[in-house]
């Protein structure tokens, strides 16, 4: 039996749940087909996912196409949510992108191209609402590129220009192989329908079966698997990429008390499942041998304090806050011990509302929140060293310890000094003893900047380290560390930098003129602008903080006739 695990991505709106209702329903899955506007979907489950129309958390479905078994994953479409889309990313084989066939490709659906095609998860483009007035498939096409190729159209000379391969097939008049260009990422196959009415729903499910690759099940015995969603009653959803997880298995300090409700009694590569009694693990966490991942799509940029209405249930806020962001990390809840407030991090507003309905209907928490705030993050601006001798110039600590520090990417920790200067009687190896400094420096960075913001991209280097047996312990270390990158930053200086975004401005040709003279206020860095059929497009950078101010103004600025697309770009140097 083979496996597919699929994801359903997509701009909010586009209509994603719908199409996954309509293949649950198409397949048997499910008896009757629901309604995203009568809050009776299959995957939209959450009460408040009804009450908005949005998928807020990442959902999982299983149904048959003959003789393969899909687990589809239906993911959030709102920015607000793009953690879960990251996520569900990491453990698929194939994806379907939806986008309306009126509204064309939007500013969600971009970034998610991009990051498709940067991940080379080989995907199926379905072109949705070809029921409703002023649909244009063919304009959605042109709007993605030349590897979204129209199946519905004469499609061989395209499939042609896409690989050298298919070229001579081509010219030899031979049979193009389109799913094994479909795997390789190499194009996008692209279909068209309405997930409402079913019309094109059968080509797409054939497509699903013939060009997207089944899950690798092999099974090496090395256990490699990825967590990638835990619900409220403690459930990881795990998928397996090698080796088994079985009932009553050990996983670090946890045993595995069932999985799917003691449905199941193992988990086989390629599968995906629901594991309980792992109660150490989070959502992202790899399990076994595998290597954690980066992110694939840009943190959260904004913070906000929240405090309970009644101030003496802030021990419940506080523990409820942990239990949400131990279900999505990226909330990041801190204590500011300075003033004594509870933050969060944020994507935006939206999330905001979520998060305080949350508390209320699954806590009974009515919550205030503050100003909601741009992260800031510094920078090392130059090269600094700082040490402590045992037992010298005052150190009360029992380590001698050189830390040397210096602009990097990311966090980067190097030891270079012999390994029996480190006291192996503690850490064990070598690279228990890196990876504890590097935990060490990245809980010192965390708001451990001149101004008061994380540290990032820099470089620490470990020069000289020492010990007394057998009083040295790691809580010696542990806390010299913070002391001396304090001392080195103080040192190299930093540099504050802000969050930035790209933007891409559509609107009549009428007001270039008005809107490129607008950006400057705004502190927006304009590229060339283009324009074609009366329009123009502009692009360019400006500060995430000012980005409303641009939105609110643009309709003015183009007659209601303007559009702005964003996407994280990074971070640069605040001037002045």
């Amino acid at each position: 039996m083979s496996i597919l695990n699929l994801g359903i991505v997509a701009h909010v709106d586009a209509g994603k749940t719908s199409l996954t209702e309509r293949l649950l329903f198409d397949a048997g899955a499910i008896e009757r087909l629901g309604s995203v506007d009568a809050g009776s979907t299959q995957t939209d489950s959450l009460e408040q996912e009804r009450r908005r129309g949005i998928t807020i958390k990442t959902a999982v479905a299983t149904f048959r196409l003959g003789a393969l078994t899909v687990n589809l994953i239906d993911t959030p479409g709102h920015p607000d949510f793009i953690a879960e889309v990251e996520r569900a990313l990491r453990v698929l084989d194939g994806a379907i992108l939806v986008v309306s066939a009126v509204e064309g490709v939007q500013a969600q659906t971009r970034i998610l191209l991009r990051t498709l095609q940067r991940l080379r998860v080989p995907t199926l483009v379905f072109v949705n609402k070809t029921d409703r007035m002023g649909a244009d498939p063919d304009r959605v096409i042109q709007q993605i590129g030349p590897k979204a190729i129209p199946m519905w159209r004469d499609h061989e000379e395209a499939l042609a220009e896409c690989d050298d391969g298919a070229m001579a097939a081509y010219l030899d008049n031979r049979r193009i192989d389109t799913a094994g260009l479909t795997r390789e990422a190499k194009i996008m196959p692209a279909y068209k329908g309405s997930a409402i009415t079913g019309e094109g729903i059968a080509e797409l499910t054939r497509a699903v079966q013939d060009q997207l690759p089944a899950a690798k099940t092999e099974d090496h015995r090395t256990l490699q698997a990825t967590v990638f969603k835990i619900d409220r009653d403690g459930a990881a959803y795990v998928r397996v990429h090698d080796g088994v997880i079985s009932a009553r298995q050990r996983i670090g300090d946890d045993k595995v008390t069932a999985i799917d409700d003691g449905h199941r009694t193992s988990i086989r590569a390629g599968e995906i499942g629901r594991v309980y009694g792992l109660k150490a693990v989070r959502i992202g966490d790899t399990i076994g041998a595998g290597v954690t991942q980066p992110a694939v799509f840009a943190p959260p940029t904004l913070e906000a304090t929240v405090e309970p209405k009644d101030p003496a249930r802030r021990t419940d806020l506080h523990r409820a806050l942990q239990r949400l962001a131990d279900q999505d990390p990226l909330i990041d809840l801190r204590m500011d011990e300075e003033r004594n407030e509870l933050k969060i991090k944020l994507y935006g507003e939206v999330q905001r509302e979520v998060i305080r309905d949350t508390l209320a209907e699954e806590y009974d928490l009515a919550v205030t929140f503050g100003e909601t705030v741009t992260l800031h993050l510094e920078r090392p601006a130059g090269r600094a060293r700082a040490g402590a001798v045992l037992g010298k110039d005052g150190n009360p600590h029992m380590a001698t310890l050189e830390l040397e520090l210096a602009p990097g990417q990311g966090l980067e920790v190097a030891v270079q000094v012999p390994v029996e200067h480190i006291p192996m009687y503690v850490y064990k190896t070598a690279a228990s003893f890196q990876d504890a400094i590097t935990r060490y420096c990245r809980d010192s960075f965390t708001r451990g900047g001149l101004h008061g913001w994380d540290v990032a991209d820099v470089a620490v280097t470990v020069t000289r380290c020492g010990y007394s047996a057998p009083n040295s312990t790691a809580a010696d270390y542990r806390r010299l560390v913070p002391e001396l990158l304090s001392k080195a930053l103080a040192a190299a200086g930093t540099v504050l930098c802000e969050p930035v975004h790209r933007f891409a401005i559509e609107g009549p040709a009428d007001a270039l003129t008005a809107t490129l003279g607008a950006l400057p206020r705004f502190g927006a860095v304009p590229d060339v602008p283009g324009s074609a059929r009366g329009r123009f497009t502009l692009g360019g950078t400006i500060a995430a903080k000012r980005l409303p101010e641009l939105e609110r103004a643009l309709p003015g600025l183009t007659h209601g006739e303007g559009t702005v697309e964003t996407g994280f770009e990074g971070y640069r140097t605040v001037s002045g």
